[in-house]
Order: structure tokens, then sequence, then C-alpha cells
């Protein structure tokens, strides 16, 4: 049985509500690998997998509090076209990474694009989402 600490590799598929695949370990071609209690993965995924037996497979449902959270409207900004990259046109869908001052970067969405202003979003692409997982426990190290 998994208890925290221990090194996990986990087969897992990961869908909407609606059935629409948005993850898998299959894409990625290999099992996700992580420490159990580590905050390496969200909340909800390492609290499914603790107690998990070796081959056990088991379907979960997150709900956003548990996945990424809940969509935080202040996390939307627009900032003058002049502050991004001059190397792509920006368009909306497009991911950016941001620098934060203190050398974090992180992931924003482009949401609108005007003249001379893009309308930014921080939040995590799957925030506010309900998130279904079908896990398969591959090895405990």
């Amino acid at each position: 049985m998994v208890e925290a600490g221990k090194t996990v590799r986990v087969e897992y598929r990961g869908t909407f509500e609606d059935g629409q695949e948005f993850d898998s370990s299959e894409r990625h071609g290999k099992p996700l690998e992580f420490v159990i209690g580590s905050k390496q993965v969200v909340p909800g995924f390492d609290a499914a997998v603790a107690g998990m037996e070796l081959n056990e497979e088991k379907d979960v449902v997150l709900q956003p509090a548990d996945a990424y959270g809940e969509r935080n409207d202040q996390l939307v900004h627009e900032v003058k076209r002049d502050q991004l990259p001059k190397d792509a046109e920006p368009k909306v869908g497009m991911m950016l990474m941001m620098h934060h001052e203190n050398g974090m970067q992180f992931p924003a969405q482009i949401v609108e694009v005007k003249d001379d202003n893009v309308k930014i979003d921080l939040n995590h692409p799957l925030a506010g989402k309900t998130l279904h997982f079908h896990l398969k426990l591959v090895e405990i190290q």
C-alpha cells in the first residue's frame, strides 16, 4: 500500500465531464512519477493514489478545490502589446511564459487582442474545472 514519502508511478487518463481527454500518461509515453505527499501533483490526485495497492485501478472525480482551484477573475489583466515578445503576433488562445520579478516563470493565456492592448489570463487552464481520472498504480519504489 502506498504511503507518504513513497515514490510511485501511475498510468492515468484525465477527462472533462463530457468525456473529452485533456491529458494522459499514454500521451507522454510513460507513467507519471511523483512522491506521495510532496505536493508535486494536485491535492486530489495525490490523495487518490495514497492508499492504493500495486496494480490497483480506480476512477476518481476531482472538484476544482482538489485540483487547480476555482477561476479567479482578478488574474485576468490587460497589458500593452509592446510588453509582449516581438517574435510572434499575439492571437487568442496563445500561451506565453511570463516572468515574475522574483525570477519565477508562469504561463499566461491570451484571451483578447485589441489594437494597443492584450488581455491575458493567469489562471491555470484547468482552474474551475471538474476533472475525472482513471488511475492505475504501476510501481511503488
